[in-house]
């Protein structure tokens, strides 16, 4: 599996947060902390969002780094990838992503 495709499944290449970093686009940054702002109602600023990707070395965001329970899950259990869980097919904790994108369980099989 490629390194850019998260623990979740989702393809880090196509992430605002990577986006921005891989090109140093600041209105990239401004636009996704805006809207992850909104989303989350949580204050998010543009500093925040850089990331190198969910499974490389580098800088993450504060949420894949420290916030992330799919993340955190799928380390703790020592796996790439929830791919390789057998618990993937009724797993809770990466249910909603899987709702929202296709691709990214299809990434994950």
């Amino acid at each position: 599996m490629k390194k850019m495709i998260g623990c979740c499944g989702l393809d880090c290449e196509k992430c605002d947060a990577y986006l921005a970093t891989v090109q140093n686009d600041n209105a990239r940054r401004e636009k996704t902390a805006k809207l992850w702002s909104e989303l989350n109602g949580v204050p998010i600023t543009p500093e925040m969002i850089n990331c190198t990707g969910c499974r490389v070395d580098g800088v993450k965001t504060y949420f894949c780094s420290d916030l992330c329970e799919i993340r955190k899950c799928s380390q703790g259990k020592g796996l790439e990838t929830c791919g390789a869980c057998a618990e993937l097919k009724r797993c809770k904790t990466v249910e909603e992503i899987h709702k929202n994108s296709e691709e990214a369980l299809a990434n994950l099989q």
